[in-house]
């Protein structure tokens, strides 16, 4: 009960920094045509990939200082997040807007991933606040910002008639004022000395290879959707935003279970969690599959079909990510990416293999022998390593 009581905020936070952001760009660029949808979708995508890549930053922090918390200066830690946010958030924003220039060159690309360093240095925040065992404040952090999109995006758009623009200074600006009120939570009271990159990176990286991993496969099987027509396409990808409510859950008992155990403390069974919390979100989806994915879709046949499959991948799915929070905070987290990688090499061909025998069903079910062999690769325990005999005396 401790990991669902830290987990709450978490979960309210991710739904308000990681999906509603976005909603409410699009929301309020709706009324400037498809071109504007497009380019904020677009901008969201690369957004999240970039993130990906600067994931291992954020989550290392949050469990070194779990770890050290009350046992050794927080102060290295600390100081280790921000080097690391100064030496990669520039070149990865570099690199986005070069790719944007290149593309076309949109005003609005370029403003949206010129703010990208305030987004991570918000991560570097409140990774900090998590390892101390605080999910509330990152969660207020996450509201603050919504609430100033809710503001700014009417008043920049419209009001000063900036256009689809002002949904990127809307954004950028409301996080830097959610970034100049956070920040203040971070002075250190301890002077401890030094730099823990190496830690830092050892601990995170695994979970940028797993984000992007997973990133790199959804890209693949919306082509191989793509190969059945635009109203299954469309089915799936309305299917996937009805659903990441749901996952949601999945990745805040994670966090709350990586949190629980770099501070040595209880987790209960966060693979039970993880498989009640996924049965009962598949159990929702399916009742309300249909009334919600009509809300997007004239035709919600195919998003509804979706729905209903994903059942069998939504319980091993929530296992799995539940048990990744354990293996993070243990040093493990290898293990995990290695399990994630072992479920997507057998998911891949299988999607090609079933989908010819049964069509877009086919995908759905190669995506559920997936989760369950990444499961399954998770919690196989090592073989201990066979006793040395002694040499014979000479």
């Amino acid at each position: 009960m401790h990991v669902f009581r830290l987990a709450m905020p978490i979960y309210v936070e991710l739904l308000t920094a990681v999906v509603a952001v976005g909603l409410i760009d699009l929301l309020w660029v709706s009324g400037l045509g498809e071109a504007a949808i497009a380019t904020v979708t677009v901008a969201t995508t690369a957004e999240t990939l970039a993130y990906g890549l600067f994931l291992a930053v954020p989550t290392g922090v949050t469990v070194l200082v779990g770890r050290r918390d009350g046992h050794a200066p927080l102060a290295p830690v600390v100081r280790t997040g921000w080097v690391l946010w100064a030496g990669l958030s520039a070149p990865i924003t570099v690199a986005g807007a070069a790719l944007a220039w290149v593309a076309g060159g949109e005003a609005y690309f370029l403003i949206a991933f010129a703010g990208w360093p305030v987004y991570f240095a918000q991560t570097v925040v409140d990774g900090v606040l998590k390892g101390r065992g605080d999910t509330r404040r990152p969660m207020r952090h996450a509201l603050l910002c919504n609430a100033l999109v809710i503001g700014l995006d009417p008043l920049l758009i419209y009001g000063l008639g900036l256009g689809v623009e002002g949904a990127a200074v809307a954004t950028v600006l409301a996080r830097a004022i959610t970034l100049a009120v956070s920040v203040r939570a971070l002075r250190e009271r301890d002077s401890g000395a030094g730099l823990l990159v190496g830690p830092v990176l050892r601990t995170g990286l695994p979970m940028s290879g797993d984000f992007l991993a997973r990133a790199l496969v959804g890209m693949v099987l919306v082509d191989l959707v793509a190969g059945f027509g635009t109203a299954e396409l469309a089915g799936y990808g309305v299917g996937q935003k009805v659903m990441l409510a749901g996952v949601m859950v999945f990745y805040a008992l994670r966090q709350a279970a990586m949190i629980r155990t770099a501070r040595a403390e209880g987790t209960g069974s966060p693979l039970r969690a993880g498989l009640l919390a996924g049965a009962v979100v598949a159990g929702v989806l399916n009742v309300a599959a249909s009334p919600v994915a009509g809300l997007f879709a004239a035709d919600p046949g195919p998003a509804v079909g979706f729905l209903r499959w994903m059942t069998l991948y939504l319980v091993p799915f929530g296992g799995l990510i539940a048990v990744g929070g354990v293996l993070q905070a243990d040093g493990r987290g290898g293990r995990l990416l290695a399990a994630t990688l072992a479920g997507f090499a057998v998911q891949l061909p299988l999607a090609y293999v079933l989908s010819e025998r049964l069509g877009v069903t086919g995908v759905w079910l190669s995506m559920a022998a997936g989760a369950t062999l990444s499961l399954a690769a998770a919690l196989a325990r090592r073989a201990p390593a066979p006793a040395r005999t002694p040499a014979p005396p000479h």
